[in-house]
């Protein structure tokens, strides 16, 4: 095991070396949870444990791939090699490809993603409304993640909407027995069903995963609680309960996805010698930082006490900056980023040698996508590079992932899911009645779809006509991959898509599936700016980040496809870029900035409330939870923008500033801002107490 220049602090010592039971660790912002995670896989192999014993579940992918690199930096590639460091859903599909046959699943049993779910609950509802379908795809993601089936949806249901969204999940549970595929909350939802109801698989689990650590534990729905339960809850008692659950109670934001903050709230009670330790010291941001933070978050309810503080000295004030509208803000947005760049290593990060101030050092967050536009025009305006994160990829468009599914075929005949999403887009006289019987059939003789198509006995279960139609699919899709195999140069490779998409009428679907023309055409547009993407690669050049051409030898449209999902990979990389960040504050979650903006913190943005919704007790903590995250991305500097004036649809009203504001109680963090600003700030502040006071009173007190 490698040496660590940075010594673990107490706390996180004990955690690291609390070993005999259920332990909860309270991981505070910037507290260093991953280090006590990898150092806690280090001292289990210590203790005696095989790597293949430890399980480490976050949930991202890219949580888990930074997990596993420092895990093999400190106990080596070898023993990091067999470590289970994954996501909830690989985890999910590790045991269903082991044991997934108990619940009729084939081994090599296909994966959804959302488009082709919509897709098929289109056709489930016998809808062709979008929006629609989106609703149905919702609320039976919601009772997936609640652990109810549709008989269960079905006698719960409160309303019309949700007793036919509880029909089409029946139906929807039908297609997908039928095609031997599975969709993403399906890769919870089936393990653990496996796991309660089969004695023999939940043993081998149990035995498989003697150690079990949870990567914020706060984001877990109600599946992934039982999931973990079953794996830890040993039958006997010395082995039972051995995991640590690494989680803040303060930074739970995603209730509206179903993670319910109860399952911190059921540790205690369920496993009454549960260790609680919690990690205070924050290796990330300053004093003032910490302080508004701290000031913020101790309005909610505390499950669990802790405050956190920083070594690193108070550092620059937080400041409050007071804009016109939208555009003003904008304004003084990219003034700032100009004025901390030309500050240099005067503002140096924290815990660092001073240096240049790069884009990349720069966020600003906000709490809807929609808010972007006018920061994306004014840092435009202004020559700066930025990136979106939270928004839609190009390559998540559902236009350029029918025509991936395609090319996805030509590569690998057997991709189940490639094969659903193309043979019904466009739809092409081939329904659910024919796909339903060629996946009993393909999965009868454990073959794909597309091999089961070209079986002779095929014709023993479907009709000459239905028969008919799969052989001219398979035989368009033989033929376009012969010429895909065999076309290279740009010119010739963009002759032969632009001829594919005639072919199947892919304008003609595009137009016929949106409301308005100018939507369509929007699509369509992308469809084409994909063409030239995908000819420019067959043509033997491709555009660097710098805007330079580089010349590579020429490619056919197959081999193109083959290396697509890396092209998209790297389309989308943007770690290293020295870009501005634009981020909604969901996707900001885990990550941080020396220099952050958080704009439009106003009442109705955020704490966000529309007309019709009501604002609970409940939702009002997850939305000063969500402004606490906010707040903890700050490592040197941090400005809180306001508005005057706002944008609320086609109106504009007047800017109330957020509550939010007044609760960092800014006269105690010394904010150094405009004098107008800071006397108007101050008495928000007192109002705010006041108020505050107030409501504690008993409801017939004065």
């Amino acid at each position: 095991m490698s040496a660590d220049p940075h010594p673990l602090n107490p706390a996180q010592l004990e955690a690291v070396h609390h070993l005999s039971g259920p332990c909860l660790v309270l991981a505070g912002a910037g507290s260093g949870k991953t280090r006590v995670i990898t150092h806690k896989i280090a001292r289990l192999l210590q203790a005696g444990y095989a790597p293949g014993q430890i399980a480490a579940i976050t949930f991202t992918n890219k949580a888990a791939q930074e997990m596993r690199e420092r895990a093999k930096s400190l106990v080596g590639p070898r023993a990091a090699k067999n470590l289970v460091i994954s996501t909830f859903h690989s985890l999910g599909v590790r045991i269903l490809r082991s044991d997934g046959t108990k619940l009729g699943l084939k081994e090599q049993f296909s994966i959804l993603d959302s488009d082709d779910v919509l897709s098929i609950l289109k056709d489930a509802g016998s809808s062709s409304d979008n929006a629609l379908a989106r609703r149905w795809q919702w609320a039976i993601s919601l009772w997936k993640n609640q652990g109810w089936n549709s008989d269960r949806a079905a006698a719960e249901a409160q309303s019309d909407d949700e007793r036919v969204a509880a029909v089409v999940m029946k139906r929807y549970e039908e297609r997908l027995a039928a095609y031997q595929a599975v969709d993403f909350d399906d890769l919870l939802g089936l393990p653990h069903k496996l796991l309660q109801t089969d004695a023999e698989v939940r043993a081998k689990w149990q035995e498989t995963l003697r150690y079990v650590l949870v990567d914020e534990y706060q984001d877990t729905n109600a599946i992934q609680y039982e999931v973990l339960k079953s794996i830890v809850d040993h039958p006997d008692e010395r082995r039972r309960g051995m995991f640590t659950a690494v989680g803040d109670d303060d930074q739970s934001i995603y209730g509206w996805r179903g993670a319910t903050i109860e399952n911190l709230k059921r540790l205690p009670a369920e496993y009454p010698n549960l260790k609680v330790i919690p990690l205070e010291q924050n290796y990330r941001s300053t004093g003032n930082i910490l302080r508004a933070a701290n000031m913020v978050i101790g309005n909610n309810p505390k499950l669990f006490e802790k405050k956190l503080w920083s070594a690193f000295g108070d550092g620059d004030p937080v400041r409050v900056v007071e804009c016109d509208n939208e555009e003003h803000e904008a304004e003084r947005i990219v003034a700032r980023i100009t004025a901390i760049r030309g500050q240099g290593g005067a503002l140096a990060d924290v815990g660092r040698e001073a240096e240049a101030v790069e884009f990349k050092n720069f966020a600003v967050l906000y709490r809807a996508n929609h808010q972007a536009r006018v920061y994306e025009k004014a840092l435009r305006k202004a020559n700066i590079p930025y990136k979106v994160s939270g928004g839609q990829s190009f390559f998540d468009r559902a236009e350029i992932k029918d025509l991936c599914a395609w090319l996805r075929l030509l590569v690998n005949n057997d991709d189940d899911p490639a094969f659903l999403r193309a043979v019904t887009t466009p739809k092409r006289g081939i329904g659910h009645q024919t796909l339903t019987t060629l996946g009993e059939f393909a999965s009868r003789w454990k073959t794909s779809l597309y091999e089961a198509l070209f079986a002779e006995s095929l014709g023993s279960v479907l009709n000459a006509r239905a028969l008919g139609s799969l052989h001219e699919f398979g035989r368009y899709v033989n033929d376009l991959e012969y010429k895909a195999r065999h076309t290279t140069g740009s010119e010739d490779a963009k002759a032969l898509i632009m001829g594919w998409l005639k072919d199947i009428d892919y304008e003609k679907h595009l137009y016929e599936g949106e409301e308005s023309e100018k939507a369509a055409a929007s699509r369509w547009s992308n469809v084409m700016d994909f063409v030239d993407w995908v000819a420019k690669r067959c043509g033997g050049e491709i555009e660097n980040d710098g805007g330079l051409t580089t010349e590579t030898e020429r490619k056919s449209v197959i081999e193109v496809a083959q290396t697509i999902s890396v092209i998209i990979s790297l389309a989308e990389r943007g770690d290293e870029q020295n870009v501005v960040t634009l981020s909604t504050l969901h996707a900001s979650k885990g990550l941080e900035w020396p220099h952050v903006v958080l704009a439009g913190v106003n009442e109705g943005l955020l704490p966000f409330k529309s007309e019709e919704d009501d604002m609970t007790p409940e939702r009002l903590e997850e939305e000063r939870r969500l402004m606490y995250v906010g707040i903890t991305r700050a490592r040197t500097t941090l400005a809180v923008s306001t508005l005057r004036r706002r944008k609320r649809g086609r109106e504009t009203v007047q800017g109330i500033p957020s509550r939010f504001i007044g609760e960092m109680k800014l006269d105690e963090v010394v904010a150094k801002i405009d004098p107008r600003e800071k006397l108007k700030l101050l008495r928000e502040a007192a109002q705010q107490r006041a108020l505050a006071a107030k409501a504690a009173l008993p409801s017939d007190a004065g």
